[in-house]
């Protein structure tokens, strides 16, 4: 592991740019659920993923807008974690970073983090259902938030529609202008860190494989191994908040 860590650190120190690329990993280490854990409390009886649905939305908004209310109150409950503000730090050392993240919740710009893609949305940028203008986003101190609430959404003052979460869901693409700049800065990266993620989500999980076409070092960091097919690509086992600092001490300092 040693020697992986200062070969790694050896890449990092070397890149002039580099894309980090996290997934929900990244964030269960600040104690926000990963959104393939079960539903607890009264939301148990419902599935995850069939309320992350334009149809879902349609036929029960009250249900949907409350339990992603819900979501972004814990969001905000949380603070970002040392690999969030190791993120942070490599930001301020590399000559050009950019971080696409799978994530919602903006932990990375609570950590001070800049030039971050939202590949999935997030849940601090609320749209009208259907002219799709940006909407306020409500005060979470105003609920009275637990497991199952159901709020009525915001009403657009343009058109009357109802608020939506800022989220990709089932069934929809991702932002184009977003995927077309992670494409780019993975093509053209020195170093690609990924960093708590399954692999699992696609168009997401290519990227690393985009990078590795384009002659950039794949750097995976998660609690289990991640399969390897390539010389340039190195799997460091364990948590973003344990490895990154490490990363950071051995090239920096």
């Amino acid at each position: 592991m040693n020697q992986l860590l200062e070969t790694s650190a050896a890449y990092l120190k070397c890149a002039n740019k580099i894309v980090v690329f996290t997934g929900a990993g990244a964030s269960s280490e600040s104690g926000i659920a990963t959104f393939r854990d079960a539903l607890t409390g009264l939301w148990e009886p419902f599935d995850a993923q069939r309320l992350a649905t334009a149809q879902a939305f349609k036929a029960d908004p009250s249900l949907v807008w409350g339990w992603y209310e819900w979501r972004r109150a814990q969001a905000q409950s949380v603070l970002p974690n040392p690999g969030h503000a190791a993120v942070a730090q490599l930001g301020r050392l590399v000559s050009k970073i950019t971080i696409v993240t799978q994530n919602v919740d903006s932990l990375h710009e609570r950590a001070s983090s800049e030039n971050v893609l939202h590949l999935h949305g997030s849940l601090s940028s609320p749209r009208c259902f259907e002219c799709a203008i940006p909407m306020d986003v409500p005060d979470v101190d105003g609920y009275n938030l637990g497991y199952g609430s159901r709020i009525e959404p915001p009403v657009c003052p343009e058109c009357g529609g109802l608020c939506r979460p800022g989220v990709v869901w089932f069934g929809e693409s991702l932002p184009l202008d977003v995927w077309e700049a992670a494409v780019a800065a993975v093509a053209e990266c020195d170093v690609l860190l990924s960093i708590g993620t399954s692999g699992a989500v696609y168009p997401a999980a290519a990227l690393p494989k985009q990078a590795l076409s384009s002659g950039a070092v794949v750097i995976h960091i998660n609690p289990d191994r991640v399969a390897v097919s390539s010389e340039n690509e190195i799997s460091l086992v364990g948590k973003g908040g344990v490895i990154l600092p490490q990363l950071l001490a051995r090239a920096f300092n």
